[in-house]
């Protein structure tokens, strides 16, 4: 055995010591961690760089917890990444830190693969999405899990004050539609499905690609479907509540407007 880990491992263990001022923390972890993720989606698996926070609730007596274990777990992950993935991620941390309690969040860029409305040409649509996922230990020992999930998701909004006082033509806008969702740690959701809720009632979804038939498809749909913040609001809030995969939520939408130098937000929270 080499003989430098034997020195090693007969070294003190700080963090495990007492500690006397009688002051539980209720997260001590790592933060900003870029990591790569292999991220399993509808339309097929693609790489991805995570950006990862992971914290335990660290009892008064103890100094301190074990900061090389968090990068330990994230090293030996080797499945693609979904919602069952996040799961078993912050289960398995509970005992590697000797902890109770713990919490792990990620962020990274989600690609979907969408053909046009037309033309049917393909291209990547990019979301910022982060999982974020909570456990606890209950009194017979099992590990429960809060899984929660957020999705921010560019979409199009045509103004219907614009529209009908208009001659011709209305302002329109991108608009971001982030939604966080909490939802039960058996449930299979995947991004795309939380993507949908947002792009489905929008005054058109966008395209990474499209062509000029494509276009002229756009601009005319949204110009038949004109929403103001509180109306896209409202609307993916009620597809959110009407969903039973999804325990609460909370949904916002801010448009860049174009005609001012400003956004309008509206903002919508749900505890079903």
């Amino acid at each position: 055995m080499n003989p430098a880990f034997l020195k090693a491992s007969a070294m003190p263990d700080v963090q495990s010591t007492l500690d006397e001022r009688a002051l539980p923390i209720e997260q001590v972890g790592i933060r900003g961690v870029r990591h790569p993720l292999t991220i399993r989606s509808k339309t097929g698996n693609f790489p991805s760089v995570g950006n990862f926070e992971m914290d335990v609730a660290l009892p008064a007596h103890i100094k301190g917890t074990h900061m090389s274990r968090f990068m330990a777990l994230l090293q030996k992950q080797e499945q693609a990444v979904d919602s069952m993935t996040v799961v078993s991620l912050v289960r398995e941390m509970l005992p590697l830190l000797d902890a109770k309690e713990g919490h792990v969040q990620f962020t990274y860029t989600h690609f979907v693969k969408k053909a046009a409305p037309v033309s049917g040409v393909e291209s990547l649509m990019d979301y910022e999405v982060t999982w974020m996922a909570t456990a606890k230990q209950n009194t017979t020992g099992a590990i429960d899990v809060e899984l929660g999930l957020r999705a921010q998701v560019p979409v199009m909004s045509l103004c219907p004050c614009s529209k009908e006082i208009s001659d011709f033509g209305a302002h329109n806008q991108r608009s971001h539609v982030t939604m966080t969702v909490v939802l039960d740690s058996k449930t299979q959701m995947t991004v795309e499905d939380l993507v949908a809720a947002a792009e489905s009632e929008a005054s058109s979804e966008l395209w990474g690609l499209l062509k000029r038939p494509d276009e002229k498809w756009v601009t005319e749909h949204s110009y038949s479907n004109p929403k103001f913040a509180e109306d896209l609001v409202r609307d993916v809030a009620g597809r959110l509540k009407a969903d039973g995969r999804i325990a609460s939520f909370e949904v916002e939408v801010e448009n860049f407007e174009s005609i001012h130098n400003h956004s309008a937000f509206a903002r919508i929270s749900h505890q079903k």
